[in-house]
């Protein structure tokens, strides 16, 4: 897994109290931007969208992240809940950075002035450590499958 650097770990974790508070609003706008796209929103449990429960666990991941970031064993049974959920319903490496294009403007979206560059930046970063993590994982698992 990709180092981040010791910022981009402190920056981060500085938004967990911002992600606790806001969290719910910043997935629900995530997915507002990412079901522009049909092909996208057909991977996702609608039921889990309408009644608010994926942008919940969406929202209680991305904060337990901001927390454990540095710590990444922390989250590990989360992270392989999570792949083999996304090989079930077939998530692929090219779906996430769809998905990162729709979760940092949403995070600008609800946060606004709060939220300067760097800390997007550093998001970014972030985002694509795990991400990269997961693909692997995932990839292994439809391997296996």
């Amino acid at each position: 897994m990709g180092q981040l650097s010791p910022e981009t770990i402190a920056i981060v974790k500085s938004t967990a109290p911002a992600l606790q508070q806001h969290g719910v609003a910043i997935t629900t706008r995530m997915y507002e931007r990412l079901f522009v796209d049909p092909e996208m929103k057909a991977l996702f449990d609608q039921a889990a969208q309408e009644s608010g429960e994926q942008p919940k666990r969406l929202a209680g991941a991305i904060l337990a992240f901001s927390r454990n970031v540095d710590n990444l064993d922390a989250m590990q049974g989360a992270v392989e809940r999570i792949c083999a959920r996304h090989v079930e319903t077939r998530i692929k490496p090219e779906h996430y950075p769809i998905v990162a294009e729709a979760l940092l403007p949403a995070i600008k979206d609800v946060l606004g002035e709060a939220v300067d560059d760097r800390t997007l930046q550093a998001w970014g970063e972030a985002y694509w450590m795990l991400a990269d993590a997961m693909i692997a994982r995932e990839q292994q698992l439809y391997r296996q499958a």
